[in-house]
């Protein structure tokens, strides 16, 4: 058994103690203990309680920051506040990639938040791809129920071995299961954590629209509660330390019967995109798609043509090389 594998059985057996935990008891971790600065220089600013941290973006440069450790499987989380007013063309990432190590065969697992023009609200995507899995983008995008620029909110990423959970303020918001049908197309090897602003005029509003106005700069994204909570994955050694410490009972491991309800009314209210009804892209939805016609009804209203007019999935504009200059890249 190799020590993928071996990671993997350890980190399940954790994630499973309880079904219903709370994730809120997971041990925060200072920032210099579990991340570095990516890219951006003094734009990363980290204060002095050594676990908030300040990413911010001018007309010099975007910024970032790169958790040390590659992980197999876990609960990733942090509390993020946004930039406020005019944030058109403002891309802000919470994700995990290992394009560093695999160009050609990466994956990743995307929170991304799209800046708006004044009076208009930020929308939320997540996007799930697998062994360099770029031309079927599983993009979905929602609105809030609140203003993500007003306070902090929290946003968490379970990933197991079958499954990924995205939540909002311990709510889930989208369930990804892993099925046969999905091959290799499903996250299975060994990730790291990475958050970022950067400048997505091109795409990001409207299609490109509508870009950054650095008359309204610098744009602060902020990040608190940063939570590493898996098998830790030595990326030279390539050993597994998986934390099997008491505190992972408050690793979720599922939708409860609650949440699932919370989670489907949101979908309903919230959600305006996803790839499964995307006929422009697609003349057949991705095998994993379950078609609901309710859903599909509904979601009519909003053109797919306007979601990165209709082009495949974007990058993070950035080198995968750890304290690097950011770069656009388009798939």
């Amino acid at each position: 058994m190799g020590f993928s594998q071996m990671a993997s059985l350890l980190l399940c057996f954790t994630l499973f103690l309880l079904a219903s935990a709370s994730s809120r008891n997971l041990p925060i971790i200072p920032f210099d203990e579990g991340y570095t600065p990516l890219f951006g220089d003094n734009n990363v600013f980290v204060h002095t309680d050594g676990k908030s941290v300040h990413l911010s973006l001018d007309e010099r440069t975007g910024s970032g920051f790169v958790s040390h450790d590659l992980y197999l499987h876990g609960y990733f989380s942090a509390s993020i506040k946004l930039p406020a007013d005019y944030t058109a063309g403002v891309v802000v990432a919470f994700y995990m990639s290992n394009g560093d190590m695999y160009e050609k065969n990466h994956d990743e697992i995307d929170f991304e938040f799209l800046g708006n023009i004044r009076g208009k609200d930020w929308r939320i995507q997540t996007n799930v791809y697998g062994n360099g899995s770029t031309s079927i983008g599983r993009e979905e995008r929602y609105g809030l129920w609140f203003d993500p620029a007003e306070d902090f909110h929290q946003y968490s990423i379970l990933w197991t071995d079958s499954l990924i959970i995205f939540y909002v303020d311990n709510i889930p918001i989208r369930e990804v299961t892993r099925t046969e049908s999905m091959g290799g197309d499903f996250p299975a090897k060994p990730m790291t954590l990475y958050a970022t602003i950067w400048d997505a005029s091109d795409w990001a509003t409207n299609g490109g629209k509508y870009r950054v106005n650095y008359k309204y700069a610098p744009y602060i994204a902020k990040f608190s509660d940063l939570v590493l909570h898996g098998c830790a994955v030595d990326p030279i050694e390539h050993v597994a330390k998986c934390d099997t410490a008491s505190d992972s009972k408050s690793v979720p491991s599922g939708v409860t019967p609650v949440q699932r309800i919370k989670m489907e009314n949101f979908r309903k209210k919230h959600m305006t995109y996803s790839y499964c009804y995307d006929k422009i892209r697609y003349k057949a939805p991705p095998s994993e798609c379950a078609i609901n016609p309710q859903e599909a009804e509904r979601l009519r209203k909003f053109d797919p043509v306007t979601f990165g007019s209709g082009r495949h999935r974007h990058g993070k504009r950035h080198h995968h090389n750890r304290g690097s200059q950011a770069e656009a890249v388009s798939f």
